[in-house]
């Protein structure tokens, strides 16, 4: 039932520090159960293709009028309002999982990117945005002599 050895090599004292640790770590891990952290809105993928990277980002129900994106040097920065939707009178929310306010994103790109040639789409909620890779930034060819 009780073994007593368990306290033969170590005593109370020297545990109480690493259990207050794993108390902590448990508190951070749980406290933001169910919320989105600010900096993971919204969801995006970033890949590159034909020397430009492709970011696409999950917006649905958005207005593009009231995103703004801006690119300065390798940093891609996207922010917007997402207003609730307004219901005919009675209505309200049985569920609310979509969030509403602002938000904020700023994306760190592994190239600098030439900021004239960005192309923005938004289509069935999903943000598409095209950022060519700079000329000066380019990988350029020596020639050996």
């Amino acid at each position: 039932m009780f073994n007593p050895t368990l306290w033969r090599f170590r005593r109370f004292a020297d545990v109480m520090p690493e259990m207050l640790n794993l108390q902590r770590e448990m508190n951070r891990l749980f406290s933001a159960v169910g919320q989105k952290a600010p900096q993971d809105y919204p969801a995006v993928n970033i890949w590159e293709k034909d020397g430009a990277a492709v970011m696409t980002a999950e917006l649905p129900g958005m207005d593009p009028e009231k995103m703004d994106i801006s690119v300065s040097g390798d940093i891609l920065a996207i922010s917007g309002t997402a207003e609730s939707q307004a219901f005919s009178e009675g209505g309200t929310y049985l569920r609310q999982e979509r969030g509403i306010g602002n938000f904020k994103r700023n994306l760190t790109l592994p190239f600098q990117v030439d900021a004239q040639a960005v192309e923005a789409k938004y289509e069935k909620g999903v943000l598409r945005i095209t950022l060519p890779r700079a000329k000066e930034d380019l990988p350029k060819k020596i020639k050996i002599s």
